[in-house]
């Protein structure tokens, strides 16, 4: 998509300097832009890289000397990432979804479709579905009975939409994402040995045979406003109530939430978390990839957790965490360090041994002397 350097910078809201009717038809990293791109060189360590390409123009930190850089034009971006935001809606063009319904759909007769919507090959929609104007579902997406999706949504190829579950407007999901599977939930006649350890933390009385009796799942799922679905994310329908995902929210790939959980508004999980049955997320979390959070607990408000951060316990609100089992990022810090300590200190034990433990010279002579 072609667009010139003064329409770039209008729609970025940044100043632009140079031959503003330059016309750049994609983005490219400094070394790799050709006349035809816009070189992303938001901070002086990508300078170098420009020599080497042969943009015309590019996107710069303020006050850069973009003529001594060899420039016809420039962009200021006193933020750069915010700026490749607003960049990337204007170049992607999005998936190719043929406008109206493809004939090679499947789609109940009860089925609400909102105006505008392109829907591709091989989806099916079920009884009683009412999905927003301006949607675009790609191709072999399936949509269970009595599923509500708001508009402009994008879901795309091989995604499954369970029965009953709510989405709010502006919905993205990535391939192979699975909203509304059944919860994994399961429980034994007698106490089972989980339950027994979960009691004693870990002393086991017997062993007797168990067999797992299904509790099926009730609820649903309910997503809000502005969420996105990463590739093969899974979210589990409730038990009795449903799932629910805030507004604003954001799943990376591979993430796993199970049933029951709720997470709030504008949160961050990125890849291969996984949160367990009814476990609470508050507001504006964000959670490095393979993080974990047991279930049944709550973590609060503007918590951020770095990746592989294994959350046991609740956390309260705007604590930053670390390490297994979740500690503040200070203590984890600072057990790290007496971590790497320990050779030193191991030899330093066995040198304080070797000399308590030394033989000593027989000293009963000097005193009967």
């Amino acid at each position: 998509m072609a667009h010139t350097i003064r329409d770039i910078a209008a729609a970025l809201g940044a100043e632009a300097v140079g031959d503003l009717d330059i016309v750049v038809g994609r983005a490219a990293e400094p070394q790799m832009a050709g006349p035809d791109a816009l070189a992303l060189a938001m901070d002086p360590k990508y300078a170098p890289g420009l020599a080497k390409g042969q943009a015309r123009a590019a996107l710069l930190w303020p006050g850069a000397d973009w003529q001594g850089l060899g420039l016809k034009a420039a962009i200021f971006a006193p933020r750069g990432r915010l700026a490749m935001a607003g960049l990337s809606v204007m170049m992607d063009p999005g998936p190719m979804i043929a406008p109206g319904l493809h004939p090679m759909t499947v789609i109940d007769p009860s089925a609400e479709i909102g105006e505008g919507a392109a829907i591709g090959p091989f989806v099916t929609i079920g009884a009683g579905v009412m999905i927003g104007k301006g949607a675009r579902i790609a191709s072999h997406v399936s949509i269970a009975e009595g599923v509500r999706i708001g508009a402009d949504a994008l879901i795309l190829q091989g995604a499954r939409i369970g029965a009953g579950v709510t989405i709010g407007d502006r919905f993205i999901c990535q391939p192979g994402a699975v909203v509304g599977a059944d919860g994994f939930s399961f429980v034994t006649p007698e106490k089972s040995g989980v339950e027994e350890i979960r009691e004693t933390l870990g002393e086991r009385t017997g062993f007797t045979a168990q067999s797992w009796t299904r509790i099926h799942s009730l609820g649903a799922v309910t997503l809000g406003d502005d969420v996105e679905l990463g590739a093969n994310v899974c979210i589990d329908r409730g038990t009795i109530r449903d799932t629910v995902i805030g507004s604003g929210t954001k799943l990376d790939n591979l993430v796993h939430i199970g049933h029951n959980v709720q997470v709030g508004r504008d949160c961050l999980l990125c890849g291969q978390v996984g949160i367990a049955g009814s476990a609470r997320i508050g507001d504006r979390v964000v959670m490095g990839g393979q993080c974990g959070v047991n279930d049944n607990i709550f973590v609060g408000n503007d918590v951020i957790a770095g990746g592989a951060t294994k959350i046991f316990t609740n956390a309260p609100a705007g604590r930053v965490l670390l390490g297994y089992p979740a500690v503040k990022m200070e203590t984890h810090v600072e057990m790290q360090k007496a971590l790497r300590r320990l050779p030193r200190l191991a030899a330093r034990v066995v040198e304080l041994e070797r000399i308590v433990l030394a033989p000593r010279p027989d000293q009963s002579g000097e005193e009967d002397a």
